[in-house]
């Protein structure tokens, strides 16, 4: 039981090492965003993210709206 948690432990410690691997090495380095707004590929395709296109989609509804027939 022991010898599988400190395998456990060893294989996580690392996979977050492999990961870091650019930012460590790299003058600056940084991981880039994971956001779809921010990738420039999704961005030159026009996705966005489902938050960011919801509240567009809010904010063009809301225009629409005349609030004089309510």
């Amino acid at each position: 039981m022991l010898k599988s948690i400190l395998i456990i432990i060893l294989l996580v410690a690392l996979s977050i090492i492999l990961l870091s691997v650019r930012v460590i090495l790299k003058k600056n380095g940084t991981f880039s965003s994971q956001h779809l707004s921010q990738s420039p590929a999704m961005h030159e395709r026009g996705i966005g993210c489902v938050q960011s296109e919801d509240f567009k989609e809010r904010q063009k509804a809301y225009k629409k709206l005349n609030t004089k027939q309510l």
